[in-house]
């Protein structure tokens, strides 16, 4: 049944995706970039319905009030495809540093064109830095807010953390508060893994991360905050009624908790 479910979803989701895109694009490239957002935004909100309807995987964000107005930094947790969308509903005017080569795909890469993100060459990180930090000033000054992943590239729910200092970086040059995004979508939608698996995936934008900071103590609390609220949906999720099968990292980060992992292994079955 997981198996149909899944693949009834993924179809749907890529489907979904070209029908909107070809629909779509009279509206969105001819109106200006902030009234264009709403196409994005609904493609979002139908993944996310999909997702339900279909794969039996419910969605729920939760924190808002700790999203300052304005210009900050979102330092969302990646472990998931899920986590560059499911987001994007909430945020006003959102610029994705994301690499280059998905700027090359056909009607997508377009679509991000018309939105001004940073494609970054990932090869070159030294120059990449200073890339994002030249574009991200100029994005400020629009009042947008820059969403970067701290980690750089998808981790396994429950693996040990592996911060790039990158973040820091941006975070001392801009001046601006940093949000932390908790989530453990990748229990529900793994990466690179066709299977969706039913449940609620569960994230939270953290209180956000005042400017001024040494990089140091950026990072520190940085860490600590996002990977602290991490744990606790994890237990939740291993915890829950129906959990989802919990791969080997988060087998381990719930023994280092001292959370009954024999339990949740046989549960989650």
């Amino acid at each position: 049944m997981i198996f149909l479910r899944s693949l009834a979803f993924n179809l749907a989701l890529y489907a979904a995706t070209v029908v909107e895109m070809i629909v779509f694009t009279p509206f969105y490239f001819l109106v200006e970039r902030k009234r264009a957002w709403w196409a994005p935004k609904f493609w979002a909100r139908t993944n996310l319905w999909l997702q339900k309807v279909l794969a039996g995987t419910d969605s729920e964000v939760t924190g808002q009030e700790n999203l300052p107005v304005g210009a900050y930094i979102l330092a969302p947790k990646h472990q998931s495809f899920w986590d560059t969308f499911a987001l994007v509903p909430h945020i006003p005017d959102a610029v994705y540093i994301l690499k280059r080569e998905l700027t090359w795909i056909p009607f997508f890469g377009w679509y991000l064109g018309k939105m001004n993100m940073i494609p970054i060459d990932r090869g070159s990180p030294a120059k990449a830095l200073r890339k994002v930090i030249v574009e991200a000033r100029k994005r400020v000054e629009q009042g947008r807010q820059i969403i970067i992943y701290p980690e750089g590239t998808r981790r396994p729910p429950g693996a040990e953390p592996a911060y790039k200092h990158g973040i820091a970086e941006i975070y001392s040059r801009l001046d601006l508060p940093v949000v932390p995004v908790a989530h453990m979508a990748g229990l529900y939608w793994p990466r690179r893994k066709f299977l969706r698996y039913p449940g609620v995936i569960k994230a939270r934008f953290l209180p956000p991360i005042p400017p001024g900071l040494s990089k140091r103590e950026f990072m520190a609390r940085l860490v600590e905050e996002t990977e602290k609220a991490c744990d606790t949906l994890l237990v939740d999720a291993a915890r829950s009624k129906n959990p989802p099968p919990l791969p080997p990292t988060a087998l381990e980060r719930l023994r280092q908790l001292g959370v009954n992992v024999s339990e949740a292994a046989a549960a989650a079955g």
